[in-house]
């Protein structure tokens, strides 16, 4: 069987390349509030965000400003019997839930 990992590799670019968000998505976003901070509890769980707007949300309203759309760059998906708050995917880490700094 001929090696298609070059196949899989070019599949996978003209993906990227196809659902990059555009400059118009990009800004769209501006009228969403960013979190710039966490809270978090003993065992490392994010329990509290703070809002670029300085808005201190507990994680409950967390999960339903970012349903709603209001939060950008975070989605919520159900694990664990659970809805969870993350980070879309992006490939920084700086902007991951985990490594924002701590109010």
């Amino acid at each position: 069987m001929p090696d298609q990992s070059n196949q899989y590799e070019e599949i996978y670019n003209r993906y990227v390349a196809e659902h990059h968000p555009s400059t118009t998505e990009i800004v769209e976003n501006d009228g969403q509030e960013r979190i710039v901070a966490v809270r978090k509890n003993d065992d490392g769980d994010i329990i509290a965000v703070r809002t670029d707007k300085g808005r201190d949300l507990d994680y409950v309203s967390a999960l339903q400003e970012a349903k709603s759309g209001h939060l950008a760059h975070v989605d919520v998906f159900h694990k664990y019997g659970r809805d969870i708050l993350r980070s879309e995917p992006d490939g920084i880490r700086e902007n991951n839930l985990d490594n924002l700094p701590e109010f």
